[in-house]
């Protein structure tokens, strides 16, 4: 059988302010860097076994494959090796407990805070973790996540979500969305909607709807990805100064399901995501799979309650993301396709200058955003560099943001033709 060569596709797709808000702006840069970084695993090598020797496809028949793939059952483990180079962030606290939320710590509401699957989703955003997986249908899906002797599981049954943390010994149960109804989404094939963006399913779409004319997509060469037969589809920006080298999907030669997902960034090392099925079953999962007891002993939240409190507590003080946008001068994106910079518009100081590094918390902020921002200069003024394997930031000295998948270059020309 011949080789699949590389077969490219060129076109067919097309990506007043109170003083405590402006400081929560202003010191929160580096947080706010790390969490582009995460939602960047949703756009994202090392494939095992050999190179089999399947029938010669295009890359628009391999993506309508994949397209056309409506996989409604399958088990198996996921492997997520994930690393951004995102710096150490204070309180960034990790293990069994949760992302900022060990045991008996966090904000109101003690250990129900480990079991929130927004936690456990910022987990993946670094280091290497193990998924197992179940689903059957929309209304069935489990996956757990098992670091060390910890297990962290969500149970989607029904109208029943189960969110459980070993760690704590906490069980969050909340009423799921009805995908039946219209009204919600449902909960995406192989994960509910909570951890959405953590399998090579939802990687890949997300990768492909992103495709535009500003992308080279071909066939290249074939794999084999837990035992089974795949294509491997090369997904590469055409446009200079991004941070993303490639992303390589490895899909199924016999029913399209993306089952490795890899993104590579342009200074080359180890991939900055790796996400693959290590085993893969896509037979009936035994209906017990989705049965869920919580533990004897456990603690046990009533999710819909905590959030309908939280709503009452601070529903009026908590501003919307349409707010908070107007609040920091508006969100706007210039650019198209892999060189795209967000940018927030500043008005007034932005960060910490040299003569506030005294004591005190502006100065404790000074002295840990010059540990990991370097000092720019250009016509737009100056400003402090922040970055990772994939995503940058520019805060000039006036409080304008600008984060993208881009080179420090990238983002200091946006930044002098908006002066």
């Amino acid at each position: 059988m011949p080789r699949n060569e590389p077969t490219e596709v060129t076109d067919g797709w097309d990506g007043e302010r109170s003083p405590r808000r402006r400081k929560a702006v202003r010191y929160g840069v580096p947080v706010a860097v790390a969490g582009v970084a995460a939602a960047t695993i949703g756009l994202v090598p090392a494939f095992a076994g050999g190179s089999p020797d399947l029938p010669k496809i295009s890359a628009q028949d391999l993506i309508a494959k994949v397209a056309k793939s409506d996989v409604q059952q399958l088990s198996g483990t996921v492997r997520v090796t994930t690393d951004l180079g995102l710096p150490s962030l204070p309180g960034a606290g990790g293990g069994a407990g949760g992302f900022g939320g060990a045991p008996g710590g966090g904000e109101k509401g003690g250990d129900s805070a480990s079991a929130a699957p927004q936690n456990k989703l910022m987990e993946l955003a670094s280091g290497a973790h193990t998924l197992r997986v179940a689903v059957d249908g929309p209304d069935k899906q489990r996956v757990s996540i098992v670091d060390k002797a910890a297990e962290y599981s969500l149970v989607h049954h029904g109208n029943e979500l189960w969110a459980y943390d070993s760690g704590s010994n906490t069980a969050v149960r909340s009423t799921a969305p009805d995908s039946r109804s219209g009204k919600e989404h449902r909960a995406p094939k192989g994960l509910p909607k909570d951890l959405k963006g953590a399998t090579p399913q939802d990687l890949a779409k997300q990768a492909l709807e992103a495709a535009g004319d500003t992308t080279s997509v071909t066939v290249d060469g074939t794999a084999k990805v837990a035992g089974r037969d795949a294509y491997q589809l090369l997904i590469k920006p055409k446009q200079t100064g991004s941070t993303v080298g490639s992303i390589r999907v490895a899909v199924d030669a016999e029913n399209g399901t993306p089952l490795k997902f890899t993104l590579t960034p342009t200074s080359g090392g180890a991939a900055a995501v790796d996400v693959g099925y290590t085993n893969v079953d896509f037979a009936k999962p035994a209906a017990s799979t989705f049965d869920f007891t919580p533990p004897k002993g456990a603690k046990v939240v009533d999710g819909d309650k905590e959030r309908a409190t939280a709503q009452r507590e601070h529903g009026k003080d908590a501003p919307s993301r349409k707010e908070l946008a107007k609040d920091m001068g508006g969100l706007n994106v210039i650019g198209k396709g892999w060189t795209s910079i967000a940018t927030i518009k500043g008005e007034g100081p932005g960060l910490p200058s040299g003569k506030d590094k005294g004591e005190g918390a502006g100065g404790d902020a000074a002295k840990f955003l010059d540990s990991i921002g370097d000092k720019v200069n250009g016509s737009f003024g100056s400003g402090r560099f922040f970055s990772t394997r994939l995503v940058n930031a520019l805060v000039t000295d006036n409080g304008t943001v600008y984060v993208g998948a881009v080179d420090k270059q990238s983002l200091i020309n946006a930044a002098n033709a908006a002066k």
